[in-house]
């Protein structure tokens, strides 16, 4: 059973930084996209970043230039989040992806980010 937990989540004041880690266990396969997402309270989940298995990253328009998604192998990724703005406040999930070999899509409880002005 995959299991993700997310920690690294807490309140910081604008302009600060924080770095979330993702450790996922339970995966047996060793290839896999993985990623950010993060739900503001009354929005829907939105991405953050993701980087594909062979290292590909993309980023929402909104933290480009100030957050990095990072992996070490196929069970972490990291996300380094500079220069933080209350816009940032949410709760962010880890995300495993295996869509492109199978079905399966794994999410992490999430940790939440706060960020005060």
């Amino acid at each position: 059973q995959v299991q993700l937990v997310e920690s690294g989540g807490g309140l910081v004041q604008a302009g600060g930084s924080l770095r979330l880690s993702c450790a996922a266990s339970g995966i047996t396969f060793s290839s896999n996209d993985m990623g950010w997402y993060r739900q503001a309270p009354g929005k829907q989940r939105e991405l953050v970043a993701a980087i594909t298995f062979i290292g590909r990253t993309n980023y929402a328009d909104s933290v480009k230039g100030r957050f990095t998604i990072s992996r070490v192998n196929a069970n972490t990724v990291y996300l380094q989040m500079n220069n933080l703005k209350p816009g940032d406040t949410g709760v962010y999930y880890c995300n495993v992806d295996r869509r492109r070999w199978s079905s399966e899509n794994y999410w992490g409880q999430g940790t939440q980010v706060t960020v005060s002005s």
